[in-house]
């Protein structure tokens, strides 16, 4: 497919329309849908799809979080973090976790199946595809988001599950017979 000029932006994005097309875009990406935790005194929970598998040795996950998100400082004071790969089944637990409006603390988990992690006490969401506890590693500067960098202490996978995925902004599922592509 080819760029066309009016699809092209050569310098910073300064007007709404600039950054509208910009999440238009960036939303061309299917991601899958995650739950990240902290525990503590102060649990707390957000849905995010920016994670991703860093390395393997040592083994590293990201996670990038906006600097004006109660994730943002909660995750920083942790210490370690939970992530949870939602199934495609829990679309409702992704949009709960993306409510800005639930209460925080304890009291967001409340109508939520989990389960406090072994490793680090974050609340781990029951029935996702998977499971991963980190130690906070790393944290880098990435514009209005800080990327995390979490170190693994323990996974778990459900390997008949298939993931929830978020494009367009909305929520997909996973065609539950793959097919292979035609040339």
């Amino acid at each position: 497919m080819a760029e066309t000029t009016s699809d092209r932006t050569d310098g910073p994005l300064s007007s709404p329309t600039e950054i509208k097309k910009l999440r238009e875009a960036f939303g061309a990406f299917a991601t899958g849908v995650t739950v990240i935790t902290t525990g503590g005194p102060a649990p707390h929970g957000m849905t995010a799809n920016s994670f991703s598998s860093v390395s393997l040795d040592p083994p590293l996950v990201l996670v990038c979080v906006d600097r004006s998100a109660v994730m943002h400082r909660t995750l920083a004071a942790a210490g370690s973090f939970g992530i949870s790969v939602l199934a495609s089944h829990q679309e409702s637990v992704a949009r709960h976790f993306a409510n800005r409006r639930r209460p925080l603390g304890i009291g967001q988990f409340e109508g939520i199946r989990w389960r406090p992690g072994r490793r680090t006490g974050a609340p781990m969401i029951e029935d996702a595809v998977a499971h991963f506890e980190c130690d906070l590693w790393r944290s880098y500067d990435g514009g209005d988001h800080t990327i995390f960098l979490g170190r693994l202490l323990s996974l778990a996978r459900e390997p008949d599950e298939s993931g929830l995925l978020f494009c367009h902004g909305r929520f997909h599922r996973l065609d539950p017979e793959p097919r292979e592509l035609s040339a």
